[in-house]
């Protein structure tokens, strides 16, 4: 079965099932990798701040790059306009190509202008070296900010999503402006595996609460990046020739309660990855 897509503004194919790799040691990296190019995902979600960029570059030698959709991020202490640039070509150059298929911010930074960040990928869009820009973890505020200052389409918006955590009013703004969701931790780190609708539905289908999860999010029109250590568990999630009963749909979507597990109100500026100072 092939995998579903959903279209950018650019015209470019996403892969509506990605792999991501946040958290994974080399040995994992590797084989995860592997096991999802070989189980027919196209699509691999990467970051500067993963420290993986150098062993995915490795794996993806032995595949043909055009048939990977690959994703990275710059982290929020390179968001001026040099650092950015620099960010992303030494990407490239870990990853071993000389494209992105997506470049994003990471997280948004309020100590640096995001004008400055956008003009960077406006730069970066324009020599070729990112197909299509979009942020990651950005509000509806913050995203309603960068479509006003840049004309270059802001084609994902990849953020915390989940049956915990399902944030209708910012999925709504982010499909009223044609902004392709991405779901980062789609399986909130494992936790919604314990969430009694899950495991029955589970049960129900005979499918792990992961396959019921990932299902559930495409059925929602949202991209999932699931990300797990175990490559039977990578096979498995691209195992999308089933559906859910639209009432089962209807009771995952009841099970939000507005609980991030990663993607709190406030933040720890303190942390190296913003690189604010006092």
């Amino acid at each position: 079965m092939a995998l579903p897509t959903q279209t950018l503004p650019s015209g470019d194919e996403l892969p509506a099932l990605g792999l991501g790799t946040y958290g994974l040691d080399d040995e994992q990296t590797v084989e995860s990798v592997r096991a999802a190019l070989e189980a027919g995902y196209t699509h691999i979600d990467t970051a500067e701040g993963y420290h993986n960029e150098t062993i995915i570059g490795e794996v993806l030698t032995e595949y043909d790059r055009d048939d990977v959709f690959l994703t990275s991020k710059v982290l929020p202490k390179h968001l001026d306009y040099g650092s950015l640039i620099r960010s992303c070509e030494a990407s490239l150059e870990r990853l071993g190509t000389d494209y992105l298929d997506l470049y994003l911010i990471h997280w948004p930074n309020p100590a640096i202008s995001l004008r400055e960040s956008l003009q960077a990928m406006k730069r970066l869009h324009e020599r070729g070296l990112v197909r299509n820009v979009g942020v990651s973890n950005f509000s509806a505020y913050q995203l309603s900010c960068a479509n006003h200052i840049t004309d270059v389409p802001i084609a994902v918006n990849q953020i915390e999503f989940h049956p915990w955590l399902q944030r209708p009013d910012l999925i709504k703004y982010c499909q009223k402006t044609d902004t392709v969701v991405e779901a980062a931790a789609p399986l909130a780190r494992t936790e919604v595996f314990e969430d009694e609708a899950v495991r029955a539905l589970a049960e129900k289908y005979d499918k792990h609460p992961a396959q019921v999860i990932v299902r559930w999010a495409l059925d929602r029109g949202v991209v999932a990046l699931p990300r797990s250590s175990t490559p039977e568990h990578v096979r498995a999630n691209a195992d999308l020739d089933w559906e859910l009963d639209l009432a089962d749909r209807r009771r995952l979507d009841e099970r939000d309660r507005d609980d991030p597990v990663y993607d709190t109100p406030t933040r720890d500026w303190s942390r190296d990855v913003y690189g604010i100072e006092q």
